[in-house]
């Protein structure tokens, strides 16, 4: 949908039918890895980046989780899993009863 094309525009360059496109995405046809590989080549993007989209744009609608995972992978690891413990104990604290 992103590169506005038809589902014969992508059969084409997937070397597929477009009748089988349709029914990949009605969810009519069980897909296998190496039809994803071609679509994705057809698309110019990974098999990863198929499924992607919708994740990484939920995250952008709450931009402040957004900026938060920006802030986080602007660091390093050990500045990550020190950020993630912080937030943890802020958000989940120990049971006293537990200690």
């Amino acid at each position: 949908m992103s590169k506005n094309w038809t589902q014969e525009q992508l059969a084409e360059l997937s070397n597929m039918t477009a009748s089988y496109i349709g029914q990949l995405e009605r969810g009519e046809k069980d897909v296998r890895i190496s039809t994803l590989e071609k679509i994705a080549r057809a698309l110019d993007m990974s098999v990863n980046e198929l499924f992607s989209d919708e994740r990484e744009a939920f995250l952008q609608e709450k931009k402040w989780v957004w900026e938060s995972l920006m802030l986080l992978l602007k660091h390093n690891e050990q500045k990550q899993h020190q950020a993630f413990r912080i937030l943890r104990e802020l958000l989940e604290p120990s049971d006293p009863k537990q200690d």
